[in-house]
């Protein structure tokens, strides 16, 4: 069976060596060095958060491996930092701070012998527990850092490790993700709209539109010819909407046309043109709460 050796440098006086077989053999740690640890990634999901989902989940498993195939484990601490990247006068950023401790024990065993934690947390979880409540919005980021702490008293995290550790295909260990807020409207959003058009000839959009479908009535918006070379329109979704679609309707001269369509809370909720895609574009809105 082929075996290949791969050596990391992780610090100067710190070394790891896997012998990863073709069935992909629990690595060897190479002993009579100075001990570290590997966090390896074993499954993620729930990249981005929904802004509209309170509780959409962000969920991690890791599998702790040292020199003694986990038995140098002593605990893992998680680390959470939020970071506003709206532009607007207020950071509300929250600066790193504690929010969990894994002991040893806590830990399941995985399918490898190896100590494996499961960290779960909601959007609103991690809101609450960093003091943001409900002030993010798209763009924002969480993010959590887990932190490993053997028997030793040595702490490993992404900054003991070196790239084939942090980020290679094998052992992905970064021991930090981000997780990142988006805006996908789980239904239609009230308020008012307003869609700026343009046409770069000036004759007008010459048949095209852009059509909002509210529960079932369609009303076009265009740029006639006597308008010329822009008009903006102002339109509301009402509160009882219990569907709304949007779709751009193609006309003569696609080439010439462009749009901003913006959401109620003033930013651009879908931009567009020249030759703007054909059809619906509903689920590529981003709303904002």
């Amino acid at each position: 069976m082929k075996k290949v050796c791969v050596f990391i440098l992780a610090l100067s006086t710190t070394f790891f060596i896997s012998c990863e077989s073709d069935d992909k053999v629990v690595d060897q740690v190479l002993n009579d060095f100075t001990v570290g640890a590997i966090l390896r990634t074993r499954n993620q999901e729930g990249n981005p958060y929904n802004a509209f989902v309170p509780g959409s989940i962000f969920t991690v498993t890791l599998e702790e491996q040292d020199a003694e195939f986990g038995g140098l484990l002593h605990s893992i601490q998680v680390y959470a930092t939020f970071t506003d990247n709206q532009d607007d006068p207020t950071d509300s950023s929250v600066s790193e701070q504690l929010i969990e401790t894994f002991m040893a024990s806590d830990l399941a065993t995985s399918s490898r012998g190896l100590p494996e934690l499961t960290y779960t947390t909601t959007l609103a979880e991690s809101a609450t527990t960093l003091g943001v409540g409900t002030g993010y919005s798209g763009g924002d980021v969480f993010s959590y850092r887990f932190e490993v702490t053997l028997t030793d008293g040595s702490t490993w995290t992404n900054v003991n490790g070196n790239g084939n550790v942090l980020g290679g295909s094998y052992f992905n260990s970064p021991y930090k993700y981000d997780v990142v807020v988006a805006c996908i409207p789980t239904g239609p959003v009230p308020g008012d709209y307003t869609l700026d058009m343009q046409d770069s000839y000036g004759d007008g959009w010459n048949g095209a539109s852009i059509r909002v479908t509210v529960d079932g009535v369609a009303t076009d918006y265009t740029i006639s010819s006597a308008q010329g070379a822009s008009n903006t329109e102002v339109f509301t979704i009402p509160d009882t909407a219990t569907t709304v679609t949007f779709e751009y309707v193609s006309g003569d001269w696609d080439s010439e046309v462009t749009y901003q369509l913006f959401a109620p809370n003033g930013k651009t909720a879908f931009e567009d043109g020249p030759s703007p895609f054909i059809g619906d574009f509903t689920g590529s809105l981003s709303i904002c709460p």
